[in-house]
């Protein structure tokens, strides 16, 4: 019979590319990982790995191989989900992947309504790019994505993970306090300087497209991933820039906000493993976090 945990070394090989990323996600070394694969491959009786250079592919009999680990895999996750659906309370521990300003303003209302209704249950938050989260719930790093999508940026679909709406997060130009808005906002910083999210970002370049379509190419002189510094920035005086309304956490706007050109919104959504999506702990965690996103918009 397979051993399940060479299946899953894979998988985690077919989803990560190399031996080395694979060792590093889960705290092996590469020759552990290198020699379970090699035991692997004698269990099933016909190569798994080719060399192809400095690195290692996959034989057709590898793919073939992979296909049935992930069944297994996802069996697995839905036996323990039905075990854990058997007890009358919810614990054990769920790892979640946040993007930036859901983390600061949905999760720690989220985490109160689960102290509180669960207390077996232990929740670990980690702040992750939506790109990278999801390829990490799908690779079992996490359990649960907290995600956006801007709109009109089309993420790839993953037939592997699910997807719940959470919250429709209204954008706005921001412009520091006081500022009086000219026509529709965004002509009039035109010529101002600019703070965006990091260049490849879904964020930076919806923002950019939004203003090539009012006719203008924003100078964008400040640089971050951090929507704080970008509040601090257009408070100070010194940029402009586009804020999602999720980055106030319910408080009151310390910058002057204009409405947008047909008055855009991001999705912020939840996914998880079809497998996991039953799973008490992950429907609990579901559920809080959509209670606090109604409160906190």
């Amino acid at each position: 019979m397979l051993d399940v945990r060479r299946l899953r070394l894979l998988v985690e090989l077919s989803q990560r590319g190399t031996l080395s990323a694979v060792a590093e996600a889960l705290s092996y070394s590469p020759s552990s990982v290198s020699q379970q694969l090699s035991v692997l491959e004698r269990e099933v009786g016909v190569p798994l790995l080719a060399q192809v250079g400095r690195r290692v592919q996959l034989t057709p009999q590898a793919e073939v191989l992979v296909a049935h680990a992930r069944a297994v895999l996802d069996r697995l996750e839905e036996a323990e989900a039905d075990v854990a659906r058997s007890l009358t309370a919810v614990g054990g521990t769920v790892r979640i992947a946040v993007f930036q300003s859901a983390a600061h303003a949905v999760v720690p209302r989220a985490l109160t309504f689960l102290r509180t209704e669960h207390p077996a249950l232990r929740v670990e938050v980690t702040e992750r790019e939506p790109e990278l989260a999801l390829f990490d719930v799908a690779a079992r790093d996490f359990d649960l994505v907290v995600a956006e999508q801007y709109p009109g940026y089309t993420r790839a679909h993953r037939d592997d993970l699910d997807r719940v709406h959470l919250a429709a997060d209204a954008i706005r130009l921001a412009l520091p306090p006081g500022t009086a808005a000219v026509g529709s906002g965004l002509a009039a910083a035109s010529g101002l300087p600019w703070v965006l999210e990091p260049e490849g970002t879904a964020s930076r370049e919806w923002a950019e497209q939004l203003c090539r379509n009012a006719g203008f190419e924003p100078d964008v002189r400040f640089e971050t991933a951090d929507l704080m510094a970008h509040i601090r920035l257009i408070r100070s005086g010194n940029a402009v820039g586009v804020l999602p309304d999720l980055v106030w956490a319910g408080e009151t706007p310390s910058v002057t906000l204009v409405d947008l050109p047909a008055r855009p919104e991001r999705e912020v959504f939840t996914s998880t493993r079809h497998a996991a999506a039953a799973r008490p702990a992950v429907v609990a965690c579901r559920d809080a976090l959509a209670r606090a996103a109604r409160t906190g918009l």
